[in-house]
């Protein structure tokens, strides 16, 4: 089975990005600056940001449909990251080296099912939940902190 996994958009952050430390506190987000590698998953590019660079700290709806399962959470994006992963059959390497959650959601933004898997075995487990039927999409999540990681589609 083909899938997409998607990045967040960039044009969301844009607004965040360069702005003075009181700026994004007023904001409740906070720049931090990428001291260990992996240990900052970036959500647009879905990639672990190299030492040096700066990351902006925020909170994000990643589910944002008004059922039970609505949901947000802290996140890392690369400042100034500017173009969204968008890969087909192919799982980004901040995913493979990381425990992963997925949940399956319907059409009705429900969830359907979820399991955890190492990230290296995170094709065989996209596509049995996508051989769902009622399985719309999927997201992932970072398993360790609970973090929203990226969308899952079908192709």
């Amino acid at each position: 089975m083909t899938f997409r996994i998607l990045g967040l958009d960039s044009a969301i952050f844009v607004p965040l990005f360069g702005l003075t430390e009181s700026e994004l506190a007023s904001r409740g987000v906070k720049r931090m600056w990428v001291d260990s590698w992996p240990g900052f998953p970036d959500r647009i590019e879905v990639a672990d940001v190299p030492v040096g660079e700066s990351v902006l700290l925020l909170n994000y709806t990643h589910q944002p449909a008004d059922t039970p399962y609505r949901s947000s959470h802290a996140i890392f994006v690369r400042e100034f990251a500017n173009e969204p992963l968008d890969v087909v059959d192919v799982i980004p390497k901040a995913m493979e080296r990381r425990t992963i959650s997925l949940r399956s959601f319907n059409s009705s933004h429900e969830m359907v099912d979820a399991t955890l898997v190492e990230g290296r075995n995170l094709k065989e487990a996209i596509e049995s939940l996508l051989s769902d039927a009622e399985v719309e999409y999927l997201h992932a999540h970072y398993a360790v902190r609970g973090c929203y990681a990226a969308r899952i589609e079908r192709v």
